[in-house]
Parts: C-alpha cells; sequence; structure tokens
C-alpha cells in the first residue's frame, strides 16, 4: 500500500511541475512543506522563485523555500537563503526572525572540536551582529548563549594544541598557547590552571636548556608565578605551582654556582696559554 501511496505522490508531483498553472503549483509546494515534505516542496519552490518575484506571494515563498534548506539539514544554503531573505524583505515582520536563523545556520555548521572552526567564528560573528542590530529582540538571551558555547568550544582546541605541546615535549610552545589561553579568554573558569600549566611549560623548558640560557628561563617561571599570586591567591593550584617556583629559586642558586664554576675554568685556561714573560 505505502510504494502505491509514494507512487501517486510521485505522479502528481510530475503532473504539477509539467503544468503551466503557477497558483496551482505554490499551492501544491505549500501543501508538500505542511505536510513536511521538505525535498519535493523546494523543488517547487525553486521553480516559482523568478515567477512570483515582486509579488505579494513572494515573501511567504521565499520563507519556506529557506526553511525547506534548513529542515533537510542544508544549513550552507539555508543561511544563504535566510540572508537573502532579510535583504529583499527587510522590514518583514519575519526579518528579524530570518536574520536569527541565518546565524544559527553557522552555530548547526560548526564541528566537533578537533576540526576548523571556521564556523564556529563565523556564528560568533553572526550572533553577535545580530544582538547589535536587534538589542531588544526576543533571540537575544539565545544568542548571547550561543556565543558562550562557541567560545567554549574555541577555548578548548586551543586547550587541546597546548596540551599537545605540553605532552610531545615542546615545551616553550606550550607556554606560549597557555598564556594566549589566559589573554584571549579572561574570564575562564580555568584561567588558574592554564596559568599553572604556563609556569610548568618555562620550567621544563628551562631544565631542558643549555646552562646559558637557564637563567633568564628560570626568571620568567618565576616571573610567571608571582603573576599567579596576584590573580590566582586562593587558586586550588596555588600549592603546585608555588612547588616550581621553589625549584625555579633553587636551580637559579645552581646555575649561578655552576656559570662561577665555568667562568673560573675558563680564566685559569686563559691564564694557561699566555706565553711567559
Amino acid at each position: 500500500m505505502l510504494p502505491l501511496l509514494a507512487l501517486g505522490a510521485c505522479s502528481k508531483l510530475a503532473k504539477i511541475e509539467k503544468s503551466n498553472d503557477v497558483g496551482k503549483k505554490l499551492a501544491y509546494a505549500n501543501e508538500l512543506y505542511a505536510k513536511k515534505k521538505y525535498n519535493q516542496a523546494q523543488q517547487l519552490y525553486q521553480e516559482l522563485l523568478q515567477i512570483y518575484k515582486g509579488t505579494k506571494q513572494a515573501e511567504g515563498l521565499l520563507y519556506n523555500y529557506a526553511y525547506s534548506s534548513y529542515y533537510l539539514k542544508d544549513y550552507e544554503q539555508a543561511a544563504f537563503h535566510f540572508k537573502n531573505f532579510v535583504e529583499v524583505f527587510p522590514n518583514s515582520p519575519k526579518a528579524i526572525e530570518m536574520d536569527y536563523m541565518q546565524a544559527y545556520c553557522y552555530y548547526m555548521l560548526s564541528p566537533r572540536v578537533e576540526l576548523d572552526q571556521a564556523n564556529t567564528m563565523k556564528a560568533i560573528s553572526a550572533m553577535q551582529t545580530f544582538i547589535n542590530t536587534h538589542p531588544d529582540a526576543e533571540k537575544v538571551q539565545e544568542a548571547t548563549h550561543i556565543i558562550d558555547l562557541c567560545r567554549k568550544k574555541l577555548e578548548k582546541k586551543e586547550e587541546n594544541a597546548a596540551t599537545l605541546y605540553y605532552d610531545l615535549g615542546y615545551y616553550r610552545a606550550a607556554g606560549i598557547t597557555f598564556k594566549n589561553l589566559m589573554r584571549d579568554y579572561p574570564d575562564s573558569e580555568s584561567g588558574d590552571r592554564y596559568k599553572l600549566m604556563a609556569i610548568k611549560s618555562y620550567y621544563k623548558y628551562a631544565e631542558n636548556s643549555i646552562l646559558e640560557k637557564q637563567k633568564e628561563r628560570y626568571d620568567q617561571v618565576i616571573t610567571e608565578y608571582l603573576d599567579f599570586t596576584d590573580h590566582y591567591a586562593n587558586s586550588s593550584y596555588a600549592q603546585e605551582a608555588e612547588k616550581y617556583y621553589t625549584s625555579a629559586q633553587h636551580n637559579l642558586k645552581t646555575v649561578a654556582a655552576q656559570t662561577a664554576k665555568m667562568l673560573k675554568y675558563q680564566q685559569n685556561e686563559q691564564a694557561k696559554e699566555k706565553p711567559e714573560q
């Protein structure tokens, strides 16, 4: 029975498509849309767009056409059509809704953390533009929430990169990236952990450096720790951070002693090479 019904629907669509009665085509497209048969409805809407351009039916037609792409999960096309609606009908009562939906499509296109986040950044930009353009709109709170979600995703991606640098032993790159996280996301709940990881990264960087470079690099560990105490005095990571600070201070004394010893050795060697008077 179902195959027969499907066949009947397909034959009706084919018959409507061949018809020259555009009114009948639009009515059938709207009927298909109401029945959530978006793919078939979209076929007819696409054909009718140019025919109804500039007419009073054009607004509803373009509205349904854009949503057809959205419901078919073709978010890239949907974003394009939502934007087109706003440009063609800027004074429509539905323009604010369509403006929001354009931004929301970029959010729907935002991939998992491991992948390129270009659409996540587009979503943030589009949602912020929506908020700026429509500050009193009903969707402002939701748009703000989506911006927060997108920023958390970008933050997580950057954190993963920093952690990978650390795990691979690229300690300088890890330190820089953890510091960038604090700069880019100053209100992050993980700020104290990022700061601790920056301290650990710079400590490892100093520890694995040649003697001549160790002083300035251990000095940076101390600088990072002092900044940690200024901003995160009550952090649960304070005790661990202090261990690296204490160790860096101890290592600086060792470096100073080794440097002095090496300098004395070099002076003695130079003295031996001087010709007797």
